[in-house]
């Protein structure tokens, strides 16, 4: 047993990423069933449905989970470069007949915050993890105090020293290849990013704490290899994105099963922050990295009636498809028998 299934209290070394958009509870619920760690994203939920949903996995589980939170700062309205990225964007509102003048300048994802702790502590999760830093002194002590323990997000090795000095009890080295959002948080310079299995085994050396590796594992046989440079355990997404118990769209279900599947970006097109998806029209058209993109998570309401038009027509071109580097995970059978392939050679 390694030390990350003590702390965690799971029974396999397996963390079901949060992905927000393409899941609810349903997929945490099977995957800590299954003895993984299974992980409910927050950061798009409501209050309501937020709290609903964490009702149902504590009715359907006794096993530990994980509820997850973005930490960014809320950005400050810039009408200028929100009309700057609406520009950019008309040509392809006239051409699907969407009148960029009703478009709110609006964002579904907002930081954790003592709001969040105040409905979050009625529920008191295992495992609480955050995404880009981490929320105040205050706000991590109060979660500390529940008996929550604490997951972060590193995508260097200054990340993971800064996250273990504040505190966390477990650090998740992302890599290069992870599909989703880049947890990079000290820094807006891509080029710092590396690879899994270049990052892991320099966390491992600098840190005290156990590190899970993110990014690029699809097998047994890859979950092994992080085992074997130094994790305590893996954190992996894409690998669930095609079970039954995910809301993955339609259209995103479609390209994971395409020869596409194998062509990804990291692009700022959807949401102002660098991402991991599948390469469609306007990646192309547009480039991965558009500097007129507004702040995060401002740049998704501009983009939305597109996404929202082309989908209802079957169309992926505006759409984010969230995944990793390596598909070749992705199944369409349960996440239960996904969480247990993946420790099959531990």
């Amino acid at each position: 047993m390694t030390t990350l299934q003590k702390l965690l209290g799971i029974e396999l070394p397996i963390i079901q990423a949060p992905m927000a958009g393409v899941q609810n509870s349903a997929l945490a619920i099977a995957v800590s069933n299954a003895g993984g760690l299974g992980s409910l994203p927050c950061a798009m939920l409501d209050s309501d449905v937020m709290s609903k949903e964490l009702a149902a996995i504590t009715e359907q589980t006794t096993k530990p989970y994980n509820a997850n939170f973005f930490c960014h700062r809320a950005p400050t309205p810039d009408p200028i470069r929100e009309a700057q990225w609406k520009s950019v964007l008309s040509p392809y509102y006239h051409e699907f007949d969407i009148d960029p003048n009703i478009i709110p300048n609006i964002s579904e994802r907002q930081p954790f915050s003592s709001k969040t702790a105040d409905i979050l502590v009625k529920f008191k999760p295992p495992i609480v993890s955050f995404h880009f830093g981490l929320p105040s002194i205050k706000l991590v002590k109060r979660v500390q105090a529940w008996g929550s323990k604490i997951l972060a997000t590193a995508t260097t090795v200054d990340e993971a020293l800064w996250l273990e000095h504040h505190g966390v009890d477990a650090i998740i080295a992302q890599g290069l290849e992870a599909g989703g959002h880049r947890g990079i948080f000290l820094s807006d310079d891509l080029s710092t990013q590396v690879g899994t299995f270049a990052l892991l085994p320099q966390i491992v050396r600098f840190v005290n704490v156990p590190v899970i590796a993110a990014g690029g594992i699809a097998d047994a046989k890859g979950v092994r290899s992080a085992i074997g440079l130094g994790a305590a355990g893996v954190q992996i997404g894409t690998a669930y994105l095609l079970c039954p118990e995910v809301t993955t769209s339609g259209v995103h279900r479609t390209a994971l099963k395409s020869k596409s599947a194998g062509h990804t970006a990291i692009t700022n097109l959807f949401s102002g922050r660098p991402a991991r998806s599948i390469v469609n029209r306007i990646i192309k058209e547009l480039g991965p990295i558009n500097p007129h993109t507004p702040s995060f998570p401002s740049a998704s309401a501009a983009i939305t009636p597109l996404r929202e038009k082309t989908e209802s027509q079957g169309n992926r071109d505006f759409s984010p498809l969230w995944a990793g580097q390596n598909t070749t995970g992705c199944r369409e059978v349960p996440a239960a028998s996904i969480t247990r392939d993946l420790a099959a050679d531990l």
